[in-house]
């Protein structure tokens, strides 16, 4: 039994926030559920609130759960401007490099958090 894609996301992080707003404008989004697990009564049973604040997250319409680079790269193939990007990304050895990418962004992540934060404080 097929189940809807579904994105999971930190809707209290100003940078995701940007950038699910920028996916969530794209044709094929209104199929996809997104859901907010900065609250926790949104995560789902098999993911802590903790686990889904601290990674990027989806689940594939065959219910398996992705996190990291590749849970990008599986939204991309539900959206039909990034479809080929994402194939390319979900694919040895591309998957082990988004991975790696993603790993590498995620220290980085918190002083983007703050560069946003303070550049939607200034607007």
């Amino acid at each position: 039994m097929s189940q809807p894609f579904t994105v999971y996301f930190d809707a209290s992080c100003p940078l995701c926030q940007r950038e699910i707003g920028f996916y969530q404008k794209r044709k094929g989004a209104e199929a996809i559920e997104w859901v907010d697990v900065s609250q926790a009564e949104n995560a789902p049973a098999d993911l802590s609130c903790v686990q889904a604040m601290a990674r990027f997250h989806v689940r594939k319409t065959n219910g398996d759960l992705v996190d990291g680079g590749v849970a990008f790269a599986e939204l991309w193939t539900q959206l039909p401007a990034f479809r080929g990007l994402g194939y390319i990304f979900t694919k040895p050895p591309f998957r082990g490099l988004i991975n790696v990418a993603y790993n590498v962004f995620l220290p980085i992540r918190p002083h983007l958090q703050r560069l946003v934060r303070r550049s939607a404080n200034v607007d």
